[in-house]
């Protein structure tokens, strides 16, 4: 009786598994397969040019920001048009006075605990008020860009129909398998999520940088951010208000990859943190969403319900090697679905990623999606750890003891 019962566990917790993970796939497929018909269209020329507020938030990023903000005063666009603020978070006062010489608004400010969103609105809030904009551009502290990056800027946000899009962020360095790999998984997200999206109609994924937005609803939207994935809180507001995001992929932002497998895997594991907190902040507004017609927003909230990248394949390899010493025949459908999630990703990827190095990154990423897996797990354990101490320390406090 005992053993019936743990084989109908199996069945139960198999069948639940890969459900999840079936309709993740089958949502990863079709928008790969939707990015092999994105057309790459001439932007016209606009013959308006807007004024640009562009912000740096810089947090102890003294290596590169130097280099940053030269590539942006390089620009060819009239730079009576655009200006540079730099938020300098917990940086050395040898780089707050390089900055201070240069041709910028330099901000210091000292948070207590720092984060992007902060930095952002503290670079709002300290904007003189005669100063009019039309536009507001969001760039990393790392990133670099092409002298006729803004004057592409500008073509495409007077073309795009739209007051918000999404630009290129390309690797800029591919010098360790961690970067490559990290630029491989960064452009599977651009095709998927950004790329294959605009092709079926869907707004484009944020990217945290290389972004543009209507100064004035940024202005305003900006100041609701409360945690520190301010892009996914953004987007969802975005959606919300029936602002399509459009990407340009032929313009593009050059970013900094993650070096190591540490840093990749905290950064994935906060990724996977944010998600599911930004998905439990915007879950109330789906029946709305049904009944409005609001696809993008469907489209958004279902992909924030289905599991992170990370987490899938992590859980795909688990049950693929780990079933067949179980219950040969339960592994098969497990087999199927790595075999169509393998070539969704293939599709997804660039040509000119699959270089010399390709095949030593690939034997690879098995282990760094599988210590990725194992780091999520540990970040959720201590997150409801920490929520269940601080649940019991308010408890405590608010309990009145009587005689």
């Amino acid at each position: 009786m005992i053993g019936m019962n743990l084989w109908w566990i199996l069945y139960i917790i198999d069948g639940l598994l890969f459900t999840v993970a079936a309709l993740t796939v089958l949502y990863l497929f079709i928008f790969a397969i939707a990015s092999l018909f994105y057309k790459h269209d001439e932007i016209n020329r606009a013959k308006r040019q807007n004024r640009f507020i562009i912000i740096i938030p810089s947090y102890r990023r003294d290596d590169v920001i130097m280099q940053s903000v030269n590539s942006i005063l390089g620009q060819t666009y009239p730079q009576r048009l655009f200006d540079i603020v730099v938020v300098s978070d917990h940086q050395s006062e040898m780089t707050n006075m390089r900055l201070a010489q240069l041709p910028i608004t330099l901000l210091t400010p000292d948070f207590i605990e720092s984060s992007k969103a902060k930095s952002l609105q503290y670079a709002i809030l300290n904007l003189p008020k005669f100063k009019i904009y039309d536009a507001v551009l969001i760039l990393d502290a790392d990133n670099l860009v092409e002298p006729e990056f803004l004057e592409q800027a500008n073509d495409a946000y007077e073309s795009a129909g739209t007051k918000a899009i999404q630009m290129h962020r390309l690797t800029r360095n591919r010098d360790t398998s961690m970067s490559r790999l990290d630029s491989i998984f960064e452009e599977i997200d651009n095709s998927i999520f950004r790329l294959g999206h605009n092709v079926l109609g869907f707004s484009s994924a944020l990217n945290g940088s290389g972004m543009i937005y209507d100064f004035e609803w940024f202005k305003s939207a900006i100041m609701k951010v409360k945690t520190s994935g301010e892009d996914k809180e953004l987007e969802a507001m975005l959606l919300r208000d029936g602002i399509f995001i459009e990407f340009f992929s032929n313009i593009y932002v050059y970013d900094e990859k993650t070096r190591n497998m540490a840093a990749f895997n905290r950064q994935r594991g906060r990724w996977a943190a944010t998600q599911l907190h930004i998905l439990l902040n915007n879950l109330p507004y789906l029946p709305s969403a049904i009944l409005n017609r609001r696809y993008d927003l469907i489209d958004k909230l279902l992909q924030w319900i289905l599991v992170p990248r990370t987490i899938l394949m992590g859980v795909i390899m688990v049950m693929s090697i780990t079933l067949p010493f179980i219950y040969f025949s339960l592994a098969i459908k497990w087999w199927i679905a790595a075999a169509v999630i393998m070539f969704a990703f293939s599709v997804a990827t660039p040509d000119h990623l699959v270089d010399k190095n390709w095949d030593r990154d690939f034997l690879r990423a098995p282990i760094v999606i599988l210590w990725g897996l194992a780091n999520i797990v540990w970040i959720g354990i201590k997150e409801m750890s920490s929520r269940i101490l601080s649940a019991r320390k308010a408890i405590r406090r608010n309990f009145i003891h009587t005689k």
